[in-house]
């Protein structure tokens, strides 16, 4: 951590403060009369703090630093706010809370403009009704559970479910059409942030990306600024008329990190040991997310992904529920679903979308209805086949069709699969076209055409223009018997 003129500061404000006890990430001074809430201050070491609470007896601070400061340690006011510099040459860099470079080879440097990070959310006169279609490549989340551009999606479940391999994906698909992405890592470890790099830099993406990390051997003050800082980014972004999406990885660490700070400074608890600020805390985070309309380029939107962890997929406790009822859905990871090699492991039933619909084709839509309701109704029949009863010819045809729609959902950790390749892919499955066909063929063509479509620009133009046409489902089935979607003859 770069380290700040301690003399300058003093020399400005005349006013000195010391150290008078340290609890972890909180330390507590006397002096400093003329100090404000959430005035930085820095140490003689160089290290910077915040001012979170003033009484008559002391100054309460958060120590940014994983670095104990030490009793006696003569402190100065700052005189300002905290502020990260941002600016376009943030993209393709890894950096802390503090918005210096994890990369000591690459330093980052003199940008114009700073932000202040503690900032509150825009008002409803700057923000447009989300209508843009928020594609993610994953052909389960964009046919039944779809996200707009501007949507605050939860991604909940159990540790090791997917999520991270998710939202690699997501972002992987949306910058490739456009946006700026941003990746919040929040109290990870060192080696999860790498993997996390190399698998941006390894999809090709890097370039238009913004890291933004704290890991565990941190200090709670760096974990607690992560999101706050790279949400200020996104907004940064969203001001030069770029669509971002920012994932933040993940909220549950961020909560138990307040709730330490909080009940180091013995403020009173609530639910859980949790303070009773954290619903504003979150809530304040996420409401600076949304479609925004912007002068020059009509709208800019900033789609937001927190991550909360289920554990044991229990959607009922205090974090789930509070961001929950923030965001405009949530994507649920069942670990039972990963157990049984589904990938993505989203249970489209408990998974909700309030807002992603609206932004849907009315072909789309017609799919959507279709899928859910053979969905639920094949849980029927799995439930009346547990008992032993002899399969009509009917539903054999349908378990045979759930049988090809499984194939058609399931995607490897790889596989962005564009939308009109999506709707192709779903007719064939559905329709009687690949009725007669073997399990292994199936899966075959499908990753044929996957493979071809990301490959060969024409094969997307071609299921582009096959669906223009079409807003129902019964035509798309009636004319997917006669298209080739490959061009290699029938």
């Amino acid at each position: 951590m770069a380290k700040f003129d301690f003399n300058s500061y003093l020399a400005s404000t005349g006013e000195v403060g010391f150290v008078e006890r340290v609890i972890s990430s909180l330390v507590y001074i006397q002096g400093l009369p003329g100090i404000k809430p959430e005035e930085l201050v820095v140490f003689e070491s160089g290290e910077i703090a915040q001012t979170t609470g003033i009484s008559e007896e002391s100054v309460e601070l958060l120590n940014f630093s994983s670095t104990q400061v030490k009793v006696g340690t003569r402190v100065a006011r700052m005189e300002s706010f905290f502020q990260i510099p941002v600016g376009d040459v943030l993209l393709g860099s890894s950096i802390n809370a503090l918005g210096q470079s994890l990369n000591p080879a690459k330093p980052m440097p003199v940008m114009k403009e700073s932000r202040v990070v503690d900032s509150m959310p825009m008002g409803i006169s700057t923000r447009s009704r989300i209508k843009r279609s928020c594609h993610t490549g994953i052909s389960l989340i964009d046919l039944m559970i779809p996200l707009g551009k501007g949507q605050r999606q939860l991604i909940m479940g159990d540790q090791k479910t997917g999520k991270t391999r998710v939202l690699l994906r997501t972002l992987l698909t949306q910058v490739r059409e456009g946006s700026i992405g941003i990746y919040a890592a929040i109290g990870k470890s060192q080696l999860a942030i790498k993997q996390i790099e190399e698998q941006l830099g390894y999809m090709g993406i890097a370039d238009r990306m913004v890291i933004v990390s704290s890991n565990a051997s941190d200090g709670s003050g760096m974990i607690f600024l992560t999101p706050y800082t790279a949400m200020t980014i996104a907004e940064y972004f969203r001001d030069q008329g770029h669509d971002v999406i920012i994932a933040l990885d993940d909220l549950s660490v961020h909560a138990k990190v307040y709730r330490e700070i909080s009940l180091l400074g013995r403020r009173f608890p609530g639910r859980n040991s949790y303070p009773g600020d954290i619903f504003y805390l979150h809530s304040k985070l996420l409401e600076r997310a949304g479609n925004f309309i912007h002068k020059e380029k009509g709208e800019a939107s900033i789609t937001c992904l927190p991550v909360v962890e289920a554990p044991q997929g229990d959607i009922t406790g205090y974090i789930q529920t509070n961001i929950m009822s923030m965001t405009d859905g949530h994507l649920f990871f069942d670990h039972r679903l990963f157990s049984d090699g589904h990938r993505p492991a989203i249970d489209p039933f408990i998974s909700v979308t309030r807002v992603g619909r609206q932004t849907q084709s009315r072909l789309k839509q017609q799919i959507a209805q279709e899928l859910t309701s053979f969905l639920r109704n094949m849980q029927k029949i799995h439930a009346f086949k547990s008992f032993g009863a002899e399969m009509s010819d009917q539903i054999k045809r349908a378990l045979a069709k759930e049988e090809r729609l499984i194939q058609f959902f399931d995607q490897t950790a790889y596989d962005t699969i564009p939308s009109g390749i999506q709707i192709i892919l779903f007719a064939l499955t559905w329709s009687d076209v690949w009725q007669e066909k073997p399990k292994n063929d199936i899966r075959f063509l499908i990753q044929k055409i996957i493979f071809m479509a990301d490959t060969k620009p024409e094969i997307r133009k071609r299921s582009d223009d096959f669906i223009a046409g079409l807003d129902s489902l019964d035509g798309l089935l009636t004319r997917i018997k006669d298209f080739d979607v490959l061009g290699e003859g029938k």
